[in-house]
């Protein structure tokens, strides 16, 4: 069967999928030079793995909407033009899980209809300032969150009632406030407005609670393979202590404890909220014997480690886009562990970081690349390195 290229009648405007337009196996072939060129000289290319994405369509569990004024109470959303903060409107998204931008559309017909005012960046007024949602890949639950420039929203229970009657699958709906002028979407403080203001869904047999703030993969499916290969890739036995830094909400490795008996696992994060998170999940999926999540920063808290003459068995790594730090591996390759997983956003930070880690007594065993944003640039990468 031939492959099929989608269409989408704002993609020249939005620009969010540059690559709608490029047939998907060819979008593969291109990652898959792109890895193989950053990793030229350690590992041939025909060597690094390549996992398809399951679906190239509806596969973001997460959306997001900007408002801003029309005309009249008309309240405008949809995404920002490339380049420009520019609204262009959208009522549904090709590579978005379809609940998603019905609940955002109903924000802003509520809002219009109530009399609530859109946010006008240039400005600094209106309340109304963001919406996003997230929904359950697992489960049937939505959580939608509501970014506004004041403390409160008027009428609120109405408002929360309208929402949930336009749109049925929002399960809970929480309010954040953003005051600043910047162009950071979510602000520091965060309350209910419907139901806990969290949604859950699962991955790998494990259920995991998701907040306004919680990191969580936006393509589930894909992220469930990445996991299993960073998981695979350590060969994790009963008694090992497994150190996931950079650990977010302990997604990686409270799936790693669910699968291996016995295994101890130390979470590293400097969110303390994501912390709280990881820990609240580790207990909701009866691994809080197995799992600790301590709140560090993960290149001082492993340096500490190796200073005080501890060893671990494996090391999961999934930092940001920057990489790690020099100090950290430098801490990696004195505590030796037997393997270690390193899952990357940025192949070329992954590659800089690696070679420090084969010049402290590593070999890289194996590179694959997982899909987790067809139609764009960005890929995924999970290096499996050995002592």
């Amino acid at each position: 069967m031939g492959y099929k290229t989608p269409t989408c009648p704002i993609a020249s405007e939005c620009g969010g999928c540059e690559w709608l337009s490029v047939p998907y196996p060819i979008q593969m072939r291109r990652k898959h030079e792109a890895l193989a060129e950053v990793f030229a000289g350690l590992v041939d290319a025909d060597k690094i793995a390549l996992s398809e994405a399951a679906h190239t369509e509806g596969f973001r569990h997460k959306a997001a909407t900007p408002f801003a004024p029309g005309r009249g109470s008309l309240v405008l959303h949809g995404f920002y033009a490339r380049g420009s903060h520019k609204i262009v409107p959208c009522k549904s998204c090709l590579v978005e899980q379809p609940d998603l931008r019905p609940a955002l559309e109903a924000v802003a017909e509520v809002a219009a209809r109530m009399g609530i005012s859109a946010y006008d960046e240039d400005r600094g007024r209106g309340l109304l300032r963001h919406a996003i949602a997230r929904a359950g890949w697992k489960t049937d639950e939505l959580l939608l969150t509501i970014v506004c420039n004041g403390d409160t929203l008027p009428r609120e229970r109405e408002v929360v009632r309208a929402i949930t009657g336009a749109a049925p699958r929002v399960s809970a709906i929480a309010l954040n406030v953003n005051k600043r002028k910047t162009n950071a979407i979510l602000g520091t403080r965060t309350r209910a407005l419907r139901g806990d203001g969290i949604m859950h869904d699962s991955l790998l047999g494990c259920t995991f609670a998701i907040g306004p703030t919680s990191f969580y993969q936006t393509n589930p499916e894909q992220a469930e393979v990445l996991y299993t290969r960073a998981i695979d890739g350590l060969c994790l036995k009963e008694g090992q202590v497994l150190v996931d830094a950079y650990c977010g909400t302990g997604t990686i490795g409270i799936c790693a404890a669910r699968r291996t008996d016995g295994l101890r696992v130390i979470g590293i994060e400097s969110v303390s909220g994501a912390v709280a998170d990881a820990r609240n999940n580790a207990r909701a999926n009866g691994l809080e014997d197995q799992c600790e999540f301590v709140c560090a920063d993960a290149t001082r808290y492993l340096g500490d480690l190796a200073q005080d003459g501890q060893g671990i068995d494996a090391l999961v790594m999934d930092p940001p886009r920057a990489g790690s730090t020099p100090e950290f591996l430098q801490a990696v390759c004195q505590l030796a562990p037997a393997r270690v997983s390193y899952v990357s956003c940025n192949p070329e930070t992954q590659r800089r970081d690696i070679d420090v880690l084969l010049e402290g007594g590593y070999h890289l065993e194996s590179v694959e690349l997982v899909d987790m944003f067809p139609h764009t640039k960005h890929m995924e990468s999970v290096a499996v390195l050995a002592r």
